[in-house]
């Protein structure tokens, strides 16, 4: 694969993941798992990921098989969290090349392949040197930016939400189902907010943490409706009076005490912060991969429902819950893009991966990892199954480069609704103006 022209990713481009002076700072946190030995000759790669230390373990692991299959290649491995590793992959990107092997977040594709910061795998793909044959082929799209596969799924990711069943079953509402809806879910966190109950510091219980600053729970709103998120890489593909009313539906049930008030909202940066890790709601917007870590908190009452519809019509959808990318001036495309298969299709690597990054793409390692999967970790995998069965839409294209600034901005622009400072209809006006143009920057 010949190497494509070096062009330094925007610095604007940059910016809207990272500071770069932090970059030395952040140099630190990420942790080498891989010494250099057999640098000497052969072929070195290097590979990096975010995620906790099981996954990195896991990781690792499958790495040392590879190693082990391909004499001759070294792989220097590391792993941060979410980000302290984004802002560390932003200062490579613009200093001029990522590591030869990178996981990559769905918001990134456009930005990085854009950029010229990830090498086209079409041909890879198509010599088979990365397998595809046991993915869903809307899956594989996602790795997609201007008609060029840049990036191959690594998870297939949905969304959903966690909630306390004991909670749900006092204030006599049934568990939720497929399709249940947007009305039935308010309707819902009003009775919950009605039992009275207090939290472990006295304070009142609502049903939901409030998903109004969420972006990925707007998509999902809308998506239910027949909108989506973006018309084109260029142009936004709701309107004015679609956020509005969003923003309406929650700040009315905050207003009520539905859903937990704004102090409690803008601290849930963990689990344990949201409001029902620290017992001020009973359910919670979440992924599936990041729901176990609920039930390990709160106890086994806590499961994991859908996100309500509009009239049945689901809005969620199977999303890669990350990538891989191969870094556009690696010196070794060949075992670079091994690696990546070997990672996706390999069946031993599969077992040791199991569904660390969510559900596995490869539809037969899924299977069979699944066979071994207890407690909530098989409550994901059957609730994807029975999604996929109740029927989604295709997954939308990679999000465009401003998407990282815009979902800050969309989180911005409603803590000033929940702080009273600007009504729906403003802050929808403004994000949307604010929003346009940074897509057209």
């Amino acid at each position: 694969m010949p190497e494509p022209p070096r062009r330094h990713l925007p610095r604007r481009a940059v910016l809207a993941t990272a500071a770069v002076a932090l970059s030395t700072a952040l140099t630190g946190t990420l942790s080498a798992c891989s010494g250099a030995s057999g640098e000497a000759s052969g072929v070195t790669l290097t590979f990096t990921w975010w995620g906790n230390d099981d996954r990195a373990a896991r990781t690792v692991k499958a790495v040392r098989l590879f190693e082990k299959e391909h004499p001759g290649v070294t792989v220097r491995t590391s792993s941060g969290d979410f980000g302290a590793y984004m802002q560390k992959l932003a200062t490579q990107a613009a200093g001029g090349g990522i590591p030869d092997v990178a996981q990559l977040d769905y918001r990134q594709i456009s930005q990085y392949a854009g950029g010229d910061a990830l090498l086209p795998l079409d041909q890879a793909v198509g010599d088979h040197t990365i397998r595809t044959s046991d993915m869903d082929e809307e899956l594989v799209r996602t790795g997609v930016f201007g008609g060029t596969q840049y990036a191959m799924p690594m998870g297939r990711g949905i969304t959903g939400y966690a909630y306390d069943s004991k909670v749900y079953e006092k204030a006599g509402v049934p568990a939720p189902e497929a399709d249940w809806t947007w009305q039935e879910f308010a309707d819902a966190n009003k009775k919950i907010a009605a039992l009275g109950l207090k939290s472990p510091d006295g304070r009142h219980v609502a049903g939901s943490n409030d998903g109004g600053t969420n972006e990925d729970v707007f998509e999902d709103w809308l998506r239910s409706r027949g909108g989506k998120l973006y018309a084109s890489q260029t142009r936004l593909g709701f309107t004015e009076d679609d956020l509005t009313a969003f923003w309406t539906y929650f700040n009315d049930q905050r207003k009520h005490g539905a859903v937990a008030q704004a102090e409690d909202t803008v601290q849930a940066d963990s689990t344990e912060w949201t409001p029902i890790g620290r017992g001020l709601a009973a359910a919670d917007y979440t992924w599936d991969a990041t729901f176990p870590g609920y039930p390990a908190l709160l106890g086994d009452q806590v499961r994991f429902a859908p996100v309500p519809t509009t009239d049945g019509r689901a809005g969620t959808y199977f999303k890669p819950s990350m990538l891989l990318g191969v870094g556009a001036h690696t010196a070794h495309p060949k075992e670079a893009t091994q690696l990546v298969d070997f990672l996706l299709n390999d069946k031993r690597a599969g077992d040791i991966l199991g569904f660390t990054r969510s559900t596995p793409p490869n539809r037969t390692i899924a299977a069979r990892v699944a066979k071994t999967l207890k407690g909530p970790e098989l409550d994901i995998y059957r609730y994807g199954q029975a999604m996929e069965k109740y029927g989604v839409d295709p997954p939308p294209a990679a999000p465009p480069r401003g998407d990282v600034a815009i979902q800050t901005a969309f989180n911005r622009n409603y803590q000033r609704v929940m702080y009273d400072r600007a009504s729906p209809r403003q802050a929808a006006r403004e994000f949307i103006d604010e929003a346009n143009r940074e897509l057209r920057s």
